[in-house]
């Protein structure tokens, strides 16, 4: 006999159990905030493969596997401190000074502490070869070229949940309430196999 899944009020009261946001879950799991808020007021018949997402990330949430032994690595445990950022006004020359100098192939764009971009070298790359001088690209705002921000995680989702996000994602930002504490990169994942 197959197993079915929960039904669909479960995804509420679950996610509220867990102490996230909608924007929270949607993060882990990979889908829009928007189709978990039309999912949770019933105004929406979502596809199978959103509501399995959303299940998978909800499980993957558990705080110790099913026999109890294995205890789950939090983001906050692998995240590296001290976030290297470039703001919005901040000329892309800059920023690929800093990439370069720090070995990083992308960087989040903060302003007052939030995340609200990300430019990287595949941003500046792109720009070029649609035609755009690179002397002129330098002289321009990061604020003008940048890609939308990184994904956002709260410092206790499981390094499970993770996964899916990096399969799309140079890196995921880690956050304490409001504020960006750390980032983690692919690389910083596989330390945690063995």
């Amino acid at each position: 006999m197959r197993d079915l899944l929960p039904l669909l009020d479960e995804i509420s009261r679950r996610r509220k159990e867990a102490g996230l946001t909608q924007s929270k879950l949607a993060g882990i799991a990979g889908v829009s905030q928007s189709i978990i808020a039309k999912i949770e007021s019933g105004s929406v018949d979502p596809s199978y493969s959103i509501v399995r997402k959303l299940f998978s990330a909800l499980d993957s949430l558990k705080t110790e596997s099913a026999s109890g032994e294995d205890r789950v690595r939090r983001a906050g445990e692998l995240m590296s401190r001290g976030v290297v950022w470039v703001g919005k006004n901040q000329l892309v020359r800059d920023a690929v000074t800093v990439m370069r100098r720090r070995g990083y192939s992308q960087l989040p764009v903060l302003e007052a502490g939030r995340s609200i971009g990300s430019v990287g070298e595949k941003t500046v790359l792109d720009k070029a070869s649609e035609g755009e001088n690179l002397q002129e690209l330098f002289r321009r705002k990061v604020g003008d070229v940048m890609e939308p921000p990184l994904p956002v995680v709260n410092e206790d989702t499981s390094v499970d949940a993770l996964y899916g996000l990096l399969q799309e994602n140079y890196a995921v930002l880690v956050s304490r309430g409001d504020e960006i504490v750390g980032i983690l990169a692919k690389s910083d994942l596989l330390k945690t196999r063995r």
